[in-house]
């Protein structure tokens, strides 16, 4: 428990480097004390001294010695000369009251230099821990600088578990998000400025064809170029709005995915499907239902699209969650590119501008999914074709 605290607290090892220091101090204090007294308990030691007794006309009438007895005073041992034998005894000095004894400034260093030791003791033992961790902050912040200065691919040194271990996890984790968002606004940019040159050339090509009596194929074709723009242009804001987490995207509110799906489907001439054991009340999930009808679009016109034959939807549930599972008939997806198809404007190799759409379809479906707390994935479909699986949250059922 003590260690698992030491480890992920930072004023835990503050407080302990402290509480060293102060036994260092009690320690030292306490070596210097015992050393005083025991000069001192050897300064005052009995030593026998000898004693003249003397009368009146300086002659000695007995002789004896003198000792220091501690706690009582001086006793004075005396023979006289005609055999008498006595003792006398001085008590004494009083002591204010509180030092007992010993009187502790009284040191071989001198009181000055007991701190000063103390003091250096104290300094010793607790710089190396103190400056364990402020080299730690040192080494974040010079991080921080650099990342501030423009350099996004900076990592700070992920070392321990306490509080600055858990700053440099969240500040790693925030310029990783922020340099994937960047990379991404500038393949965005890069890709749809590529992406909008090719409807534009033909409408500016079709316009210059059109002559003074323009047909009504060239019309059609500059109709459905304007159309074409149109739809890039509005799947560009998408996937940018849906990039920016803070973006407000809509009112979160249950969605029935059957009615959803049964909508979408009647577009495209898609069979609608409920898995067994499923009912309508284990599909309603919480979202935004402009977005998931999207979702759902844009994987039925790419079944549409890429797929061979029929399209059929699948709706289900199991473990909390909806699944909507869109199955078409085409050539199926390898399992090396199944994670890429869903890479803004990527295309499967083979594919062109003449099947239709710029490589934004999956990659929206797969973003709208994540905002709502879901996944989505490719696999086979059983005797042929591609399978993309919607998996959401489903709402908590009220008891």
């Amino acid at each position: 428990m003590l260690r698992s605290l030491y480890s992920r607290h930072l004023y835990v090892r503050i407080w302990l480097a402290v509480v060293g220091g102060v036994v260092i101090l009690t320690l030292m204090a306490n070596w210097i004390v015992r050393e005083a007294a025991e000069a001192e308990r050897e300064r005052l030691a009995p030593v026998p001294r000898n004693v003249v007794v003397l009368d009146a006309q300086d002659k000695p009438i007995g002789a004896g010695t003198a000792l220091r007895v501690p706690g009582q005073g001086l006793e004075f041992d005396v023979t006289l000369s005609d055999g008498k034998a006595i003792t006398l005894r001085v008590a004494p000095r009083e002591r204010p009251t509180g030092t007992g004894g010993f009187a502790p400034w009284r040191t071989p260093f001198g009181l000055g230099w007991m701190i000063a030791l103390v003091g250096v003791a104290v300094a010793l033992g607790v710089y190396p821990i103190v400056r364990r961790i402020t080299q730690r902050l040192e080494s974040l912040q010079r991080g921080v600088q650099r990342w501030g200065e423009g350099d996004l691919s900076v990592r700070v040194t992920e070392e321990g578990q306490d509080e600055v271990a858990d700053l440099s996890k969240r500040f790693n984790a925030s310029a990783e998000r922020i340099e994937q968002l960047v990379r991404s606004h500038k393949s965005l940019l890069a890709n749809a400025s590529h992406e909008l040159r090719s409807p534009l050339t033909r409408i500016r090509m079709g316009l210059e064809l059109m002559g003074e009596h323009p047909s009504q194929s060239a019309r059609e074709e500059i109709s459905r170029n304007i159309g074409e723009l149109d739809q890039l242009i509005d799947e560009i804001l998408l996937a940018s709005r849906l990039d920016a987490s803070e973006a407000d995207m809509g009112t979160i509110e249950p969605v029935d995915l059957t009615g959803l799906a049964a909508e979408e489907c009647s577009q495209v001439n898609a069979e609608l499907d409920l898995a067994d054991g499923t009912d309508n009340a284990t599909l309603t999930v919480p979202g935004v239902s402009r977005l998931l009808r999207r979702a759902i679009r844009n994987l039925l016109e790419n079944a549409r699209r890429y797929g061979a034959g029929e399209i059929a939807v699948e709706l289900g549930s199991a473990n909390g969650y909806a699944t909507v599972r869109v199955n078409d008939r085409g050539p199926g997806v390898p399992p090396a590119l199944r994670e890429r198809i869903f890479e803004p404007f990527y295309r499967l190799p083979g594919a062109s501008e003449r099947n239709g759409g710029v490589g934004l379809g999956l990659a929206l479906v797969k973003s709208i999914a994540e905002r709502h707390g879901g996944t989505v994935r490719c696999e086979d479909r059983p005797g042929g074709g591609a399978s993309f699986v919607i998996r959401l949250p489903a709402a908590a059922r009220s008891h």
